[in-house]
């Protein structure tokens, strides 16, 4: 069994985060593991605070497990502040894990902001050099780079100075864009790109769904497949993910990690 390691903030309410990460990877027939670099008090409707953990709890988090667990791939999440990007950056160069996929998250799906005024710059600075893949949707993406993303010539050009942080693959989630299908952009430094495409899925449940794609494909690399594959197994699954959600709470729900296991059991 490979050893799937999630830094991420935590919601309360179950739908993204560390505890998506951790029915991802679970779902995906992962170990998971967790390192919590922030409380977060959400729900499906809204964030009411975010409390952040001292760096040195993350740092310490970090050293607990990759002192006496193997690694396989580790998930980046939200860093809510530059110094908590430091201490994890310390840690990754430290342990040197084989995968390493960050989801820049700077707002939730309900639209609050949940990292720091400069992530733009510590995330670039810290975190992205070590990365095999970094997940930004297309809001993330403008202000990762301050490019305007709304067509092809601009999206190639953002990818671009995202590679030039040192990450080694950069995928850029077209979900935000207008249309009936949703084609996300996979850029290597090697000047290829990838698309993948697929409908999009009209329904109001779809809160954790960056995470969940991050993780899935954290998941999928710690195989050791090329990260095209990784990312094609992982479209696949949050696609039916999202297709078989059910309703929680009263804004957006989240996605069914275990569509599988509660379609066996006949769980509506």
């Amino acid at each position: 069994m490979k050893n799937c390691l999630t830094v991420a903030g935590s919601d309360c309410s179950g739908g993204a985060g560390v505890q998506a990460d951790i029915k991802t990877f679970s779902a995906l027939g992962r170990y998971a593991m967790s390192v919590v670099t922030a409380v977060v008090a959400e729900n499906t409707r809204r964030v009411l605070s975010v409390y952040p953990l001292p760096p040195r709890q993350i740092a310490l988090q970090m050293q607990a497990v990759f002192e006496d667990i193997r690694v396989d791939a580790v998930k980046i999440g939200m860093l809510p502040d530059r110094e908590s990007a430091q201490a994890v950056s310390q840690m990754l160069e430290k342990y040197q894990p084989p995968v390493v996929v960050c989801d820049p998250v700077l707002a939730s799906t309900s639209g609050s902001s949940l990292s720091g005024s400069d992530a733009a710059q510590y995330l670039s600075e810290y975190i992205f050099p070590h990365c095999t893949l970094i997940t930004p949707n297309i809001p993330e993406t403008q202000i990762l780079t301050s490019v305007t993303a709304d067509n092809v010539e601009n999206i190639a050009r953002a990818a671009q100075k995202l590679l030039s942080t040192g990450a080694k693959g950069v995928l850029i989630k077209g979900g935000h864009l207008d249309g009936g299908i949703c084609t996300d952009k996979l850029f290597l430094p090697d000047g290829s790109v990838s698309e993948f495409s697929s409908e999009r899925i009209n329904t109001k449940n779809t809160h954790g769904t960056g995470c969940t794609l991050s993780s899935a494909i954290t998941a999928f690399a710690a195989d050791g497949c090329p990260i095209q594959t990784a990312v094609a197994k992982a479209k696949e699954f949050v696609g039916q993910a999202i297709e078989k959600a059910f309703d929680v709470g009263g804004g957006h729900g989240p996605v069914n990690h275990f569509y599988e296991y509660y379609g066996m059991k006949g769980i509506e």
